[in-house]
């Protein structure tokens, strides 16, 4: 799952959205979300040409998806229409497109924390569970997140848990077994790097930049301390002893070198890179990264020199944020029964396997995590699934856009060094602004 951001863009633009959206959502009523069709789940009608609206596909095997589809539904066609990779200027794009009403998009591929913002403002349609029999074989905690308001408005596709990935050559080279706690990783960087091989490698990166990776990263280290940013019952609570604790391990690790300090400008992609040339003995990303660091058409420089363990957390085991990606019907769009098809296709067990195969990204069929050529072939797939399933969602509200922005500030405020805020006082101000946000 990957959250790109252009460097040039404005948190400006951020609060524009965010300010259109509520004036949406304070023109179209309450929030019990769904139009026409949403409001009752009822049928989806129409049959005919659709566009599917995604992130930029940097794995490549998207075209292979669409490809299997219109092979078969030479009257029903999908034309992929690719946003930007970075997931604000996808969000945004898709709002825009909903508030005039566009029926440019038919299905949309929403980010996990979107489902609930986009149901409220009744952007996306709602779904009869009845033609959508088996939700009851994926993840359960992938499926509540296609649901808003316990009613159904997309189907999980993809899911994702962050992962340790790590040098495991140098790490037998040292005598170290895999940390399974922020300290024990400190300290096994350090005897890496007293190795002639590990002397000139940074110890640790993960997504850095003010951008929606960075809410990931700043969650699970609050997560991973005990802490949390929103608790069950809907409220902020991250002004807290353990979140403290959190953020200053962050903070502590760009004072000290720990992580280096160009992590600060690291994005998926990047810090993927920065690991694939050898110069990260830990790194924390996505699955998608496996298959493209295990490549040996010589793109990886530590093809089967790594090996990838759960999350390490600040005195015990860490807690992954859930990711992923759910495909949901466009409220304005035609052809919603080919629309609704072509999300069961997209969803099967048969193509997220193929999926998986070739890009190794989370499935949501639970049966595939205990898949033997898979596992063979994904090592990392049973520790992923558990990961999965204790995973803590990024706060499921309906003005997400202002809530991630806020939290970015504070994190990035506080992590950028020399001069960053007080991490107490960090958390502080954000309490108060995630006060302001949400509301029960």
């Amino acid at each position: 799952m990957r959250f790109e951001r252009s460097h040039t863009r404005k948190a400006v633009a951020l609060a524009v959205v965010s300010s259109l959206v509520l004036l949406t959502a304070a023109c179209g009523g309450d929030e019990g979300g769904g139009g026409s069709n949403g409001a009752a789940g009822g049928a989806l009608e129409g049959r005919g040409p659709i566009k599917f609206a995604t992130g930029k596909d940097t794995s490549g095997n998207l075209t292979n998806q669409v490809k299997a589809w219109n092979s078969q539904h030479p009257d029903e066609q999908v034309t992929v229409t690719e946003l930007p990779e970075s997931a604000d200027q996808q969000r945004a794009q898709m709002i825009s497109n909903a508030q005039i009403k566009s029926d440019e998009f038919s299905v949309l591929n929403l980010d996990v924390v979107w489902t609930a913002e986009f149901a409220a403002n009744r952007w996306i349609t709602q779904l009869p569970e009845d033609q959508f029999p088996d939700l009851g074989k994926l993840l359960p905690t992938t499926v509540d997140t296609a649901k808003y308001r316990d009613k159904l408005y997309a189907v999980p596709v993809t899911s994702d848990g962050g992962l340790l990935y790590y040098r495991k050559d140098l790490l037998d080279k040292a005598g170290v077994e895999v940390p399974k706690t922020w300290p024990e990783m400190v300290a096994a960087c350090a005897k890496v790097k007293a190795l002639p091989e590990g002397k000139a490698i940074n110890c640790y990166a993960g997504q850095f930049e003010k951008y929606e990776g960075l809410t990931v990263n700043f969650s699970e280290a609050v997560n991973g301390a005990g802490g949390v940013v929103v608790g069950d019952d809907g409220k902020p609570n991250v002004d807290t002893p353990e979140a403290l604790a959190g953020l200053t391990a962050l903070v502590e690790g760009f004072k000290t070198g720990f992580i280096p300090k160009a992590a600060i400008t690291y994005q998926e992609e990047p810090g993927r890179r920065a690991f694939q040339e050898g110069n990260l003995l830990f790194h924390r990303n996505w699955p998608y990264v496996y298959a493209l660091a295990n490549k040996t058409d010589g793109s990886s420089k530590i093809a089967g020199k790594f090996a990838v363990a759960p999350l390490p957390g600040l005195s015990g085991p860490g807690v992954s944020t859930l990711g992923g990606h759910n495909y949901a019907i466009s409220e304005f769009a035609k052809n919603k029964a080919t629309a609704a098809d072509f999300i069961k296709f997209m969803s099967s067990e048969e193509r997220q396997k193929a999926n998986v195969e070739k890009t190794s990204q989370a499935p949501t069929w639970a049966s595939l995590y205990d898949d033997p050529a898979l596992n063979k072939q994904f090592p990392y797939l049973a520790p992923l699934k558990a990961s999965i399933a204790s995973a803590k969602s990024r706060p499921k509200v309906v003005k997400y856009g202002d809530v991630t922005t806020a939290i970015q500030e504070a994190a990035y405020g506080a992590l950028k060094q020399p001069g960053g805020t007080d991490p107490k006082q960090a958390l502080t101000d954000l309490q108060t602004k995630l006060n302001t946000l949400i509301t029960q």
